[in-house]
Parts: C-alpha cells; sequence; structure tokens
C-alpha cells in the first residue's frame, strides 16, 4: 500500500489501468485487489453491482483505485460499451483480464442446449469480444505507454487440456480460447502485446460450489486451490519486465492428479 506519492511510483503497476472481467468474487476479485495494490486502477465488470461496490470501497480503504462497471457481457454491443466506459474514464487500457467463467457439469444426453448456450456466450464468445475490443487501447499502450507493453490474460481451466466425463461443454469452451489465446498472441507479439492462459484445476469458488468434479475425485475441498493461487499467475504474468512474456501456466492443487 503506497505511503506517498514517491512510494506509489515505486509499485510494478503504477500508472497502469486494468479491465478485469468476473471481479465480483472469486479469482476476480483477487486479481483486482492484487492489481490495485501494486498501484494500478482497476476497472471491476461483472453483473453484481452490490458486489462491486463492495469490492471498490476495499480497495479504496486500501488507498487504491477501482471503477465499477456493472455489465452483463452478453454479446459485441455489451463488450464495446464496456472497454469505452473504461478508456474514456481512465484514458487508457493497459491490462485486460478475460475471468469471468460459468460452468454447468451433466453428461451431454442430459444436459440442458441452454446451459450450453451460456456456457458459450460467457466462456468464450464474451472473451472473443471483449479482446477484440481491447486491442487498439491495448497496442497503442504498448507503443507509447512507460511500460512499453500491454497485456491480455485469460482465464482458461485444466478442463480445456483434459476434458472429463460429464464436463464436455465447459470443456470444449476452454479448450476454444486456449486455441483463441495462442493464435492471438502471435498476431500481436510483435507489436508489444502479451497474450496468456492461465489454467487451474480445482478451485474453491462459487462455480465449484456445488460439489466435487471428476478431476477433484475424491481430494478434499480444503485441498483445493483458494482464488488468490490463481491470481498469484496472472499477477506473475503481468508483472514481466517487458521484454519478456509468460504465454501459460497451469496450476493445480498439490493432490490433483488429472
Amino acid at each position: 500500500m503506497p505511503t506517498s506519492p514517491d512510494a506509489s511510483r515505486e509499485l510494478p503497476l503504477s500508472g497502469t489501468v486494468s479491465l478485469v472481467t468476473g471481479a465480483s468474487s472469486g479469482i476476480g476479485a483477487e486479481v483486482a485487489l492484487g492489481i490495485a495494490r501494486r498501484g494500478g486502477a482497476v476497472a471491476l465488470v461483472a453483473r453484481r453491482a452490490d458486489r462491486l461496490k463492495d469490492l471498490t470501497g476495499r480497495i479504496e480503504e486500501e488507498g487504491g483505485t477501482a471503477f465499477a462497471v456493472p455489465a452483463e457481457l452478453s454479446g459485441a454491443e455489451s463488450a464495446r460499451a464496456v472497454v469505452d466506459e473504461v478508456a474514456g474514464r481512465f484514458g487508457r487500457l493497459d491490462i485486460l483480464v478475460n475471468n469471468a467463467g460459468y460452468g454447468v457439469r451433466a453428461d451431454v444426453e442430459d444436459s440442458d442446449p441452454e446451459d450450453w448456450d451460456r456456457m458459450v456466450d460467457v466462456n468464450v464468445r464474451a472473451v472473443l469480444h471483449l479482446s477484440r475490443c481491447a486491442l487498439p487501447h491495448l497496442l497503442s499502450a504498448a507503443a507509447g505507454g512507460p511500460r512499453g507493453v500491454a497485456d491480455l490474460v485469460t482465464t482458461g481451466s485444466v478442463a480445456g487440456r483434459i476434458p472429463r466425463p460429464h464436463n464436455s461443454v465447459y470443456s470444449a469452451t476452454k479448450h476454444a480460447v486456449g486455441s483463441f489465446t495462442e493464435a492471438l498472441r502471435a498476431e500481436v507479439t510483435g507489436r508489444g502485446v502479451r497474450v496468456g492462459i492461465v489454467e487451474p484445476g480445482m478451485v474453491r469458488t462459487e462455480m465449484t460450489a456445488g460439489g466435487q468434479s471428476s478431476a477433484g475425485g475424491a481430494m478434499p475441498r480444503e485441498k483445493w486451490l483458494a482464488p488468490a493461487d490463481v491470481a498469484r499467475s496472472v499477477l506473475f504474468m503481468v508483472e514481466q519486465p517487458p521484454h519478456a512474456a509468460v504465454n501459460e501456466i497451469m496450476v493445480r492443487p498439490t493432490a490433483q492428479e488429472h
């Protein structure tokens, strides 16, 4: 926490502006707190305005800068509106963290196609649209900002690498964003935008509160990752010096086999 203007300038993300989706709880909230504690201004995006208000207050009490943007990321128009609002308020965008996610476990034959659509909308389409809308601002920050680099990080999942029964559509969406991340990385890396993906195993969040998964097996829930464990990987990516890019991190509980 900065105690003076001089101390503020020494923080690794001082002067940057970040947009974090899914920021109302779990991994997104921890990422936002970490960015603010490192000197960056952070825009908090999620559906639950009350949660965002509470997190904004917490960040400001710690001496940080936060801005709540309640939004349903349902398509291109909402993504454009969110990015325009953040860039308009702060005048720049240095870091995008695509963290919002949705998952429902079920066998294909018993699952609800409406759940499929929701997973595709949140886990894939929102990532595509936000990334596209943010890119001009990220490229500008990389070209003219003091860091000489910008960052786009997406929260994927081990499920995108190792599909499991009862989790097929969720696994498919996370596999898709992994492919998208690598292709986008190749498109913009020469222009100073680092693109990365963090792929967690079992994490204790609201989305996984319903019980065990096939990946978790008999592993006690208390041995799963905490959201802060995943947030540290995101922060590790964006704190690298400009010449270094960490593009993929898979982080699992020590006791998780798959």
